[in-house]
Formats: C-alpha cells, structure tokens, sequence
C-alpha cells in the first residue's frame, strides 16, 4: 500500500506530507521476473542431474570389494561344464578368467575385446556354453587313442562373424612332418573296367576320405605307412616321433575320423579343430609317439 510520508518542518515546526510516497512494509528481496528466472534454472539443473544419472546407471556395474562383476564356475564332473552370470561385464575379462580355469588359451579377435556380456546360465557343457559368448566359435582338441578320456581342449578362439579362420598351428604344436613317396600315378582315380575295380580290391592298402568320414582297408600293412597314407588323404601333417614295429589288418567303412583311428593303434595322437558354429571338426595333425610293443 503507498502512504504519504509526513515530516516536521525544521523552521516552522508543523507537520508536513511529502510529496513522493513510500511503500509499507519490507522490500521483496526479489522481483517476480527474478524468481521466474530462478525457477526455470533449478528445472534446468535437476534435468540435468536426471541424464548423469541415468547414464551412470547404465554403464557395467562396478566390481565391489575388489570382486568381479560376474560369477563363473567350471566343472569337470561328470563332463566338462560352464555357469556364467554376467550383467554387462567385460568379454575380454571373462575370457581371461576362463583361461586361466581351464588352463588352456582362450584368444579374442579384435572386435570381441570390447565387447560386454549379459548372459545367464547354469552348467552347460564347454561346447554349447562357448556359442553363447561369440558369433564364431572355434575349439583345438587333442585326441589320445589309447585313452577312454574325452578330448582334451587345447585352445578356445571367440571369434566375431568377419574374422577368419585361426592358423593351424596356433595352439597346436609341432612343425615336422613325414613324408610319403609312392610311385602309383593312379593313385584316387576311380576304376571304369571290372579288371581295375578288382585290382584296387587287392590292394594291401586303401584310404578313403569322403563326405567327413573315412574309409580303410588295410592288409598286414606297417602302421606308419597307414597313418602316412591317411595324412595324405587329409591334407594333414604326419609326425612319426618312433618308429613302430606295429602292422594294421583291419577294414573300417564310413567312421569319424576319431574313431577310426582309435581302431588302429593306442598309441596315436591327433589334434582336431571343432568348428563350432558350422558345426564341423577336422583333423589338423597326426602323431605316432610311442614304441608300440603289439601288433594288430
């Protein structure tokens, strides 16, 4: 409200009113545009409190007390077997832990190292578990014949879906071969005439590898010129560490290669590749190791 204001007048000594009113009361500490102006700053601020925090939420969860952001666990009863809880943790991370527990490598391409994981599962085995943390999947085993264990994985490649396939010799060791001469220029021709059909009936040794499964009949034959025979067939390298004095006399049709080189010896050691998103294992080596003392 606006009031007169009086005063008395020095010389006269009367009651005056001023001529410019006053207001009553305190003076607001600010204006109405002021406070309008304070409004719209503190939504701006709390907007943008609001984005930080949810960016932080969205980021990968911290490890707390010095722990890890994910629970993995391997077994190796009653098969080898993975669990896996993970909230947006570090691909690279895990893969390092997972080496480390099964004690073998376990190699990243480029791109699959700065991925994250949010995945859940319980006791799968190593196979299926693997698929589930990488487009492409790759795994080298080594396979001892004389042995009922399953076989023994080597190494582990998490692959992204662009990256080639990993060398042959990157986690499969060994760099000498044995070499097999022979004089037969025929050698993988198929027969026309019934006389040459019988001829390579008679042959002491025959290998076959079609369609992922292989073929062999062999006659009282050395067991190193077999494996060599096989190695060639495959494409694949022939280590013979000893010479064996051991003779094959059998015919196998149509068997995994694993198989059918358990029905030969004990004392063979091949290395395979399971590729597993093709679903595909092929022999990658073949070594004779020890002095074998039998024949079959």
């Amino acid at each position: 409200m606006v009031r007169p204001r009086p005063f008395m007048d020095q010389n006269s000594g009367e009651f005056k009113v001023a001529d410019k009113p006053f207001l009553s009361g305190p003076k607001p500490l600010i204006s109405n545009l002021d406070a309008s102006s304070v409004i719209r700053s503190f939504f701006v601020i709390l907007f943008i409190f609001s984005g930080l925090a949810a960016q932080e939420k969205s980021k990968p969860s911290p490890a707390a007390n010095g722990k890890p952001g994910y629970v993995l666990s391997v077994k190796a009863e009653p098969i080898l077997n993975l669990s896996l809880k993970a909230d947006k943790s570090s691909l690279r991370v895990i893969a390092s832990d997972l080496s480390k527990r099964l004690k073998v490598p376990v190699l990243l391409s480029p791109a699959m190292k700065s991925e994250s994981v949010s995945i859940e599962f319980s006791e799968l085995p190593l196979e299926a578990a693997l698929q589930l943390l990488a487009p492409h999947v790759y795994v080298d085993y080594e396979v001892e014949t004389g042995s009922g264990s399953a076989p023994k994985p080597l190494g582990v490649f998490l692959y992204d879906a662009e990256q080639g396939e990993p060398p042959v010799t990157s986690v499969v060791p060994g760099t000498t071969q044995s070499i097999l001469i022979e004089g037969d220029t025929e050698e993988g021709v198929e027969p026309t005439t019934d006389e040459d059909k019988k001829k390579l009936e008679e042959r002491p040794l025959r290998v076959q590898f079609r369609d992922g499964v292989l073929s062999i009949k062999a006659k009282k034959q050395p067991l190193v010129l077999v494996l060599l025979k096989i190695g060639e067939e495959l494409g694949i390298p022939v280590d013979i560490q000893n010479q064996s004095n051991e003779t094959v006399d059998t015919e196998i049709s149509k068997a995994p290669i694993e198989d059918a080189l358990r029905r030969l010896s004990p004392n063979i050691r091949v290395f395979i590749r399971a590729d597993l998103t093709r679903g595909d294992r092929r022999a990658l080596r073949l070594v004779l190791s020890n002095q074998a003392t039998s024949s079959q």
